[in-house]
């Protein structure tokens, strides 16, 4: 009898042991990111990455379609954006290292208080190939690391394909292979973080002519970037064009511009402020500016038939 119990009591250990690794396999395999996400009102959203986003600040066709997708909804959007950026930050250190570039763009974007961030990074760093894909995922993982204090929900965006451009461009359409190699990794890591995936590697692969030199989106191709958004927020919609919506949030957002980024930063607020930083008190007048413009937008998304 002691023997039996003793046999049965090893089995219930045994199959409660291969259970448990069972369940931990499970707990720590990544699960596929959604590749939706919402919005929600009182949102605050902050637009982070490279030329995609800087330029998106420009045309203001994926903002003016998330607008439009919630037209009672209280939701603010802040464009961070800034040409040839990576997760290191390597474009925002003007005169200082890329670490103090890094540590400025955290505080700043700590300083909005998000709700949401969407991040939109992989498309410089495919540059290095293979050999700086490990790199890139840890420096990734370092960012959401460093934005974890603002307790925003992340919005991971893959970076779409390069195209074939007209001699005498180079063909960038080469690195596409290692474009789709970092898209993947942003996928994972988007499942790691529990945030959501806005695939645009997918959504514009079948689009021609999306870029106007092999490399950077047209205005087609934000729009398309557009409907792949309003795809993920749930609102099949046709993306509004160039009306007076757009045109505001463009306003705003070039307003925001001038107020963290103005002109003559070195002599306002870096290492040349002690000639020029007096005139540094009228930046924060850009905050008002761009309150007001928030209210315009308000009024006209409120009106969109």
């Amino acid at each position: 009898m002691r023997a039996r119990d003793a046999i049965c009591w090893l089995s219930l250990v045994f199959v409660g042991s291969a259970s448990a690794a069972v369940f931990a396999a499970d707990d720590s395999a990544p699960d596929v990111a959604p590749t939706t996400f919402e919005l929600r009102d009182g949102d605050r959203v902050v637009l982070l990455g490279g030329t995609f986003i800087e330029r998106e600040g420009q045309y203001g066709y994926i903002e003016t379609a998330l607008t439009a997708a919630y037209p009672y909804q209280q939701i603010t959007f802040r464009n961070l954006g800034w040409s040839g950026d990576t997760v290191w930050a390597e474009s925002r250190g003007v005169f200082d290292p890329p670490a103090v570039g890094y540590q400025r763009m955290v505080d700043l974007v700590t300083e909005l208080k998000p709700t949401v961030i969407i991040l939109a990074y992989g498309q410089n760093e495919a540059f290095a190939g293979d050999a700086g894909l490990e790199k890139f995922r840890q420096q990734y993982r370092k960012l959401c690391d460093d934005l974890s204090p603002t307790q925003a929900r992340l919005v991971f965006v893959t970076p779409y394909l390069f195209e074939k451009a007209d001699p005498p461009l180079p063909d960038a359409s080469r690195w596409n292979p290692a474009l789709q190699s970092y898209a993947q990794a942003i996928r994972e890591l988007a499942a790691e973080r529990h945030g959501s995936v806005v695939d645009l590697t997918a959504a514009l692969a079948d689009v021609t002519g999306r870029t106007e030199n092999g490399i950077h989106l047209t205005s087609q191709g934000y729009q398309r970037a557009a409907l792949a958004f309003s795809d993920a927020v749930g609102v099949s919609q046709p993306v509004p064009g160039t009306g007076e919506l757009q045109q505001k949030i463009v306003e705003k957002n070039t307003l925001f511009f001038h107020r963290w980024r103005p002109q003559n930063i070195t002599y306002l607020f870096l290492f040349r402020k002690h000639e020029q930083g007096n005139n540094a008190v009228d930046i924060p007048m850009f905050d008002e500016l761009t309150a007001e413009a928030d209210q315009e937008i308000a009024k006209l998304r409120q009106s969109l038939p």
